[in-house]
């Protein structure tokens, strides 16, 4: 943490912090102290029966904040190097914002989800706002870490969370009509720790149109052995007392439950489920680096890494998907090959063949360079408007004017210029065209290592092949200050959390 940061937490009192709390991840831990120094109203507002679970980051946090609190609320997370996400528009919900930090002791994602108004209902739809924040957050307590509500006022918004989650009658015809063994985890430490008396005091003050008798009805209807004609009967009525609160009429509302449902279905089948999106726009990230280097493990770590929470894509400039195109040229090329072998075959004067054949091999690789060229410049088009959409692109094999081996014009290498005819010259413009438009990435890693390391670990390939990409790398001057260089011969582990740390202070 930067030292001039007014948010950062001197090294001596987190690592109290952190012997107190062994399983606190660090990032939370320093979230948690600054709120506290801050002195800000807010709570950690459900599922306060696994808050260890919370604080280790393996759920989120969800934190409700007073609205006069929210701009300090956000320079804080802002300051601790949070990053705002934006949620699939069929799941964005009025007053409730994402972030994500990174722990860099671990290298997990933390998410911090921000609710300034409590909405709630079925994950779906989420069709109601109970506007008790002023009176929930006003009875909360410190805990260790979170600040969180009074039991009672936990309890009242628990049980209306359930009942529409899955005592609603379309909840229960798809099946969804069972309290699933977590939430009843929760019920069962929620409910001894409530006095009833203090509870029905609050739904008299805060919630009247839930009475007693109705909220007990509602409670009841949460038990195991409870029918499911009653479930239904229990969450019409509630439905019906909340329907001043709700955000859209109850017959829409079952209707996008049920058409989220079945297109949710159809998009996990297809493992297209929609993510979530940076809202400061995505970027491209391009991690170069020579045969040994690492470079396809750190490109599949980093994926997983992200891909979890985000859009991103994989993608392999080096390899880009053939258009029909090139899938013409390449069957040309093929019927060329079988021609001349066939004209080989049946000629006393092979020689003379090959030299009157217009179809050299030097040409046909020319040919294959120009669409290579604009497969490349193709895929680039596509991985440019999916992170100006907000989405994450990790590249192996970027071009660049740097790396002349691979992945960049190549033509004017295979034919000399003075053996170069109107055509060939031709085709070179024409390649050089294609990348010319791909810039250099928003974020630019190089994994350097040294040739002869490279050469021990990539035993499957050629030693001498692999040697001269590696050492092409090795030897070009990196020095731009936009450029990450990594030393690629530190351990995976260390490797990974350099590259993690720097990608996140840059998104």
């Amino acid at each position: 943490m930067n030292a001039r940061n007014p948010l950062a937490i001197s090294p001596l009192l987190s690592q109290v912090r952190s012997n107190d709390h062994p399983s606190t991840l660090e990032l939370i831990d320093r979230l948690c102290e600054c709120l506290r120094k801050e002195d800000l109203t807010y709570c950690h507002w459900k599922s306060n029966n696994a808050l260890d679970r919370s604080a280790s980051g393996d759920n989120d946090l969800d934190l409700l904040v007073r609205r006069t609190d929210v701009q300090r609320f956000t320079e804080i997370l802002y300051g601790l190097g949070f990053k705002l996400a934006l949620a699939p528009p069929a799941m964005h919900l009025p007053g409730v914002l994402d972030y994500y930090g990174h722990d860099e002791s671990t290298g997990r994602l933390v998410h911090v989800h921000a609710h300034y108004q409590l909405i709630l209902g079925h994950d779906r739809t989420k069709n109601y706002r109970l506007p008790i924040e002023e009176p929930f957050l006003a009875s909360v307590t410190q805990n260790d870490l979170f600040k969180i509500p009074s039991p009672e006022f936990e309890f009242i918004v628990f049980v209306i969370r359930m009942i529409i989650k899955y005592s609603t009658w379309d909840a229960i015809i798809a099946r969804q009509g069972t309290l699933p063994d977590g939430e009843r985890r929760e019920f069962e430490y929620l409910h001894p720790r409530t006095d009833r008396t203090q509870l029905h005091d609050q739904l008299r003050k805060h919630l009247p149109s839930i009475d007693s008798a109705l909220f007990d009805a509602c409670v009841q209807s949460l038990q195991p052995n409870c029918s499911a004609w009653t479930r239904m009967h229990v969450g019409r009525r509630l439905q019906k007392e909340l329907r001043p609160f709700a955000r859209r009429s109850q017959a829409i509302d079952s209707y996008l439950k049920i058409e989220r449902r079945i297109v949710r279905g159809i998009r996990r089948r297809l493992r297209r489920l929609p993510k979530k999106r940076f809202a400061h726009a995505g970027v491209t990230i391009a991690l170069v680096g020579g045969d040994g280097a690492g470079k396809s493990t750190a490109i599949q770590e980093l994926y997983d890494w992200v891909s979890k929470d985000f859009e991103a894509i994989r993608v392999h400039l080096g390899k880009p998907p053939w258009s029909w195109t090139t899938y013409s040229v390449r069957g040309a090329l093929k019927i060329a090959r079988l021609l001349r072998s066939s004209l080989a075959r049946n000629s006393t004067h092979r020689g003379d063949i090959d030299q009157k054949s217009p179809v050299v091999p030097r040409y046909s690789r020319v040919l294959w360079s120009v669409c290579a060229a604009r497969d490349r410049y193709r895929l680039y088009v596509k991985t440019r408007r999916f992170a100006t959409n907000g989405g994450l692109v990790i590249c192996d094999r970027y071009p660049l004017e740097q790396i002349k081996l691979m992945d960049g014009p190549q033509v004017e290498q295979i034919i000399k210029a003075d053996e170069m005819n109107s055509v060939v010259k031709l085709l070179a413009r024409l390649e050089k065209k294609y990348y010319r438009p791909i810039t250099p990435p928003e974020i630019l890693i190089v994994l350097k290592v040294d040739p002869e390391i490279a050469v021990r670990r990539k035993t499957d390939e050629n030693a001498n092949s692999v040697r001269v990409r590696s050492t092409e790398i090795w030897e070009l001057d990196w020095q731009q200050t936009e450029i990450m260089v990594v030393d690629a011969s530190q351990s995976k582990e260390q490797v990974l959390s350099e590259l993690k740390s720097y990608i996140w202070s840059i998104l």
